[in-house]
């Protein structure tokens, strides 16, 4: 398999700088491609990789453009991590396997679930009653698609994905536990992708809700209830507690966590391993990470901070013992 660098330039555009006939036989990070395969420099913190890289060619802004002839062949874009995403897709397409069924003998789905044509079912997928699939929408191996829930056009949900399984609801009952029936689903809009082994409980009355062009990660939990806004994007181990409310266009980092019945604005970004106590009104990056530290050092820190509202307290008792001076007024 391989690709002529003009044939590239001619689907996605950008500015050749070397021979369109330069076949590329693969895609490869700027520091380990070899000749023949075609790389990219996104940020000007990795420029010293690239006079080194062996690449045939390396996709570059225009800010990086002379660094980059100097090297060798380049293609100039404005947005070199956007073109490196879209050339992956064009590998992608011309290098996929030939398709076996549209829906694997092994799936079991249920005669009153509505599966668009154009859909796919991988192995050993659940689709429950009265579930419905959209347009072009891809479920890969062990996916499971609860009764009654939805997911829209050109998705894609990859193996052990469990969507509609039971919310988290129980109330108490003298020392035992009461299961609260969750009567609600999971809405699912288009354009989205679920990574592996991530769960979307179903809402205790109302639909959990996840917008369109939403990106989660592997292994994320999503609660009851649960509304996330268009394009909103999550990395992995990722947790949201039932009936936060998520903005459009968040990032929600690694490992953070979202408490219940919270709401966070459009356009919030959290860092990794933050959690989030309380609602935030306003677009920003907001981060709530204890830093690492030798555990030593790291006791004595948590020790003093736990000394700060007593701190408080004495500051303020010296302060109102204090007596105020006369200000010092000029004289006329």
């Amino acid at each position: 398999m391989s690709l002529r660098l003009g044939d590239i330039v001619q689907a996605l555009g950008g500015e050749l700088h070397g021979d369109p006939n330069q076949p590329i036989t693969g895609l490869a990070p700027l520091e380990s491609a070899s000749a023949g395969q075609l790389a990219f420099l996104s940020h000007p913190k990795y420029q010293s990789l690239l006079a080194e890289s062996l690449a045939a060619c390396v996709i570059v802004s225009p800010a990086m453009r002379d660094a980059a002839l100097a090297r060798g062949d380049a293609i100039v874009t404005d947005q070199p991590y956007l073109y490196f995403a879209r050339v992956t897709q064009l590998w992608k397409r011309l290098t996929a396997p030939v398709s076996g069924p549209r829906i694997h003998p092994s799936a079991v789905i249920d005669p009153s679930a509505v599966i668009d044509p154009s859909a796919v079912i991988g192995p050993l997928c659940v689709v429950e009653r009265h579930a419905t699939i959209g347009a072009g929408t891809v479920l890969k191996s062990r996916v499971t698609l609860g009764e009654g829930c939805h997911i829209g056009a050109r998705c894609l949900v990859h193996p052990g994905v469990v969507i509609g399984a039971d919310g988290f609801g129980f109330a108490p009952n003298a020392g035992t536990w009461e299961k609260i029936e969750q009567l609600g689903g999971v809405r699912i809009g288009d354009d989205v992708e679920i990574g592996a082994n991530t769960c979307i409980d179903r809402g205790a009355l109302q639909d959990t809700v996840i917008g369109n062009g939403v990106k989660l990660d592997n292994l994320i939990q999503i609660g009851h209830n649960v509304r996330i806004g268009d394009h909103t994007a999550m990395a992995g181990c990722v947790g949201v507690a039932g009936s936060a409310t998520i903005g459009a266009h968040c990032t929600i980092g690694g490992a953070a966590m979202v408490l219940g019945h919270l709401t966070l604005a459009d356009r919030v970004s959290i860092s990794v391993g933050t959690v989030v106590t309380r609602s935030i009104t306003e677009p920003g990056l907001y981060t709530g990470v204890f830093p690492i530290d030798e555990n030593a050092r790291w006791e004595k820190t948590a020790a003093t901070l736990k000394q700060i509202h007593r701190l408080r307290e004495r500051i303020k008792a010296l302060e109102s013992s204090v007596p105020t001076l006369p200000s010092k007024e000029p004289k006329p």
